[in-house]
C-alpha cells in the first residue's frame, strides 16, 4: 500500500485494489521427491540390520549431495540420525514453503483450487490453524461455520478453545465468500467513471484478510497509532530471535546492527519492524494523553537485560515521506541511549557516539546519529541500477554508491544532512546486518530492492570494516517468523520458486511477462553475489541446465520473449565472469553457444531457435 499512499498524498489519487496471485505450498519435485522415499524409507526400516542401514544412510547422503543439501563428509553411516533427521526438517520446509502461484488477471476470480489453496495459507497465518482439504471445502461450499468449529473442537480434544474456533470458522466462512467475488473490472470501469469507489485498508492478504473483496479504494493509516501495542509485544520477540540465531552461530550480543526498514514492511504489520529496532536499542515509544506517539523514551538496563546495542537504521525513501513521526522517534531513541549515564559496556550506542565525538570533535547530537537515508526527493541506493545494466566494475563502486546516496542522516526534529564520515565509522563497528521478508507475494530474490538497500549496506560495511558480516533475512510470513541466513534464503527460494515446475510453469502460462520473470529472478541472484557474494554457485549452474542448456525449454523462453531470453544467458554468463561460478568447460562452451544463438534469434539472423 506504500507506494499508492505516496500517489493519494501527491495527487489525492483513487486507487483500485487487485487480488495478488493465488498462494500454494511449494511441494517438491524431480531429485527432492526421490530423496524423500529414501528418507521415509530409512525411518521405516530402523529394525534392519547396521550394513542395510548404512547402504540406506550412504544412499540418502549421495542423493542429497547432488541436490546441493549436504556435504560429502564425514561419511553417513548407520548412526547418522542426526544428520538425516535435519536432512528431513529442510526437505519439509521447502515442500511446506508459500510460493505465488502464477499471475493475478484482473477480472478473473481464483479456480476453486486456488482458492482453496489461498484459504488454507489465509487460515494458518492469521488463525494458525492448519486445517484438512476437507475442511476447506466445507468452508468454501458455505457450510455453517458453528458446524466446522464443532468438528475441529472435537478433533482436538480437550483444551480446545470452542469460541476462539467458532470466530476463526466465521472469518474464514467470510473470507471464503469474498475469494470467489471479482469486483475489480467494475470497479476500474466506476473509477473511469468519476463514480465513488468503496474504501478498503491495505495490507497482506494471509494477515490481514480484511483487505476481501478487491476493487475497492485504499485508504491511509494512523501514523499516530504506528507502532500498535501487539507490534511492539511482537517486535521485541522477533528482535529476541534474531539475537539468538546469531548467537546460536557462536556469536556473543553484536554491538551494532545495520537494520533496513521499509514502509511498505511496516505498514502491513502495525510498525513490527520499527518495534524490532527501538527493542534492540533498549527503547518504547512515548505515549501522549490520547495514546498517541508523541517520541521516545528508554528501557531501564535493568529490565533490557543486555546491553543496548547501536542500531544503524536505513529509510527507503517511501518510509521518509510516509513516516516522518516514526522517523524522528527512531533518532530521539538514538540520542537518548547515547546520552544516557550508562556503562559503556552497557551501551554500545553510548559507546560509539562518544568514541566519534572525541575523534571528529563534533558534538553529542551528531555523533548520535543513527538514521540514514536519501536526501529528499530521492528514492534507492542506485545500486541495482548499477547491476541490472552491468555498468560497475568492482563492489567498491557498488560500495560507494550505496553511501552517497543513503549518507543523509536524520535528527530528532526530522532535519537531514549529509554525513558521508558518520555512516562510514559507523559501519566500521557492525557486527551483522538483517532486514525484514514480509510477503509470500515476493522474495529476496523477485524484488531488486533487496539487494540494493540490505546488499547495498552490506557491501558498505564490508568496505568500511575490511570483512564480511553476517546477514539475516527474518520470514515473516511464516505464524511465528524465522530468521534465516542470506545464503539460505537464496537457497530455500532457488528451490521452492525459480527451479521448481510448479512455479516457473505457473508463470510461464503468462506467455511474454513469465519469462520476465523467470529473467528477474536471475538478475536479483546474481545481485546479491555481486553485493554480497552469499550465492552458491550450484544455483547459476542449476539455473542454466534449466533454463538455457535444456534445448526445449530454451526454445520455449525464446519465442514467448526473446530479449528476456538473451538477458538470462546472459546474466549467467556475466556471473561466470565476475567469478561467481566456475563451471566446467563444455558447460561454458554450451552456454556460450547457446547465448549466441538467442541473440541470433533475437536479431532475426537466424528463422528457428538453434537446438
Amino acid at each position: 500500500p506504500s507506494e499508492g499512499l505516496i500517489a493519494k498524498r501527491r495527487s489525492a489519487a483513487t486507487l483500485v485494489s487487485y487480488l495478488t496471485p493465488p498462494v500454494t505450498q511449494s511441494d517438491l519435485y524431480k531429485g527432492l521427491l526421490d530423496l524423500k522415499a529414501s528418507i521415509d524409507r530409512w525411518r521405516g526400516e530402523q529394525d534392519k540390520g547396521a550394513e542395510a542401514r548404512s547402504d540406506l544412510a550412504s544412499l540418502i547422503q549421495s542423493q542429497a549431495l547432488e541436490l546441493e543439501l549436504v556435504s560429502a563428509e564425514p561419511a553417513w553411516d548407520e548412526n547418522s540420525f542426526d544428520a538425516i533427521e535435519a536432512l528431513r526438517r529442510q526437505l519439509i520446509e521447502v515442500e511446506e514453503t508459500l510460493i505465488p502461484y502464477g499471475l493475478h488477471v484482473v477480472g478473473e476470480a481464483p479456480t476453486r483450487d486456488e482458492q482453496l489453496d489461498m484459504l488454507g495459507s489465509i487460515a494458518l497465518a492469521s488463525h494458525d490453524l492448519d486445517l484438512e482439504r476437507e475442511t476447506l471445502e466445507k468452508l468454501l461450499d458455505g457450510e455453517e461455520p458453528k458446524t466446522v468449529a464443532a468438528q475441529l473442537a472435537k478433533a482436538q480434544g480437550e483444551g480446545a478453545d470452542e469460541e476462539q474456533l467458532l470466530e476463526a470458522c466465521r472469518q474464514l466462512a467470510q473470507t471464503a465468500l469474498m475469494l470467489g467475488t471479482d469486483s475489480e473490472l467494475d470497479a476500474i470501469l466506476r473509477a473511469l467513471d468519476g463514480r465513488f469507489i468503496r474504501p478498503a485498508p491495505g495490507g497482506d492478504l494471509l494477515r490481514t484478510p480484511d483487505v476481501l473483496p478487491t476493487g475497492r479504494n485504499l485508504h491511509g493509516f494512523d501514523p499516530f497509532r504506528l507502532p500498535s501495542r501487539f507490534a511492539l509485544r511482537d517486535g521485541a520477540r522477533q528482535a529476541q530471535t534474531l539475537l539468538d540465531r546469531h548467537a546460536a552461530e557462536g556469536n556473543g550480543v553484536p554491538e551494532s546492527i545495520a537494520l533496513v526498514l521499509w514502509g511498505s514492511d511496516n505498514l502491513k504489520n502495525e510498525g513490527g519492524p520499527i518495534a524490532q529496532a527501538l527493542a534492540l536499542i533498549g527503547a518504547e515509544p512515548k505515549f501522549d494523553g490520547y495514546g498517541r506517539v508523541c517520541g521516545a523514551v528508554l528501557k531501564p538496563l535493568a529490565e533490557l537485560g543486555r546491553p543496548r546495542i547501536d542500531v544503524i537504521i536505513t529509510l527507503s525513501g517511501i518510509f521518509r515521506d510516509l513516516l516522518p513521526l516514526q522517523t524522528r522517534m527512531l533518532a530521539e531513541a538514538a540520542y537518548l541511549a547515547a546520552e544516557a549515564d550508562e556503562p559503556a559496556e552497557l551501551n554500545y550506542v553510548r559507546k560509539h557516539a562518544l568514541a566519534y565525538q572525541a575523534e571528529h570533535g563534533c558534538d553529542l547530537e551528531t555523533a548520535a546519529l543513527r538514521v540514514f537515508s536519501n536526501a529528499e526527493g530521492a528514492y534507492g541506493s542506485n545500486v541495482n541500477l548499477l547491476v541490472d545494466n552491468s555498468r560497475w566494475e568492482d563492489e567498491g563502486e557498488l560500495a560507494d554508491t550505496y553511501t552517497s546516496r543513503k549518507c543523509y542522516a536524520y535528527s530528532r526534529s526530522g532535519q537531514s544532512a549529509p554525513q558521508a564520515d558518520l555512516l562510514n565509522s559507523v559501519l566500521s563497528n557492525v557486527q551483522l546486518a538483517y532486514q525484514n521478508l514480509d510477503s509470500v507475494e515476493v522474495g529476496v530474490t523477485t524484488l531488486d530492492q533487496y539487494f540494493d538497500t540490505l546488499g547495498g549496506i552490506s557491501r558498505a560495511v564490508k568496505r568500511s570494516r575490511g570483512e564480511d558480516v553476517p546477514i539475516y533475512i527474518s520470514d515473516q510470513t511464516t505464524s511465528n517468523g524465522k530468521v534465516r541466513t542470506l545464503a539460505e534464503q537464496v537457497a530455500l527460494e532457488t528451490r521452492t520458486r525459480v527451479l521448481n515446475p510448479k512455479w516457473y510453469e505457473s508463470v510461464l502460462e503468462h506467455g511474454f511477462e513469465g519469462v520476465r520473470q523467470i529473467e528477474s529472478h536471475v538478475t536479483n541472484t546474481m545481485g546479491w553475489s555481486a553485493t554480497t557474494g552469499q550465492v552458491a554457485p550450484w544455483v547459476y549452474q542449476k539455473l542454466s541446465e534449466t533454463f538455457i542448456l535444456d534445448e526445449e525449454m530454451r526454445k520455449r523462453l525464446a519465442k514467448l520473449n526473446p530479449a528476456a531470453s538473451v538477458k538470462v544467458a546472459n546474466r549467467l554468463l556475466e556471473a561466470h565472469d565476475r567469478q561467481y561460478w566456475n563451471p566446467d568447460e563444455a558447460t561454458l562452451e554450451a552456454l556460450r553457444r547457446a547465448g549466441e544463438d538467442l541473440e541470433d534469434w533475437l536479431e532475426g539472423v537466424t528463422e528457428e531457435v538453434a537446438a
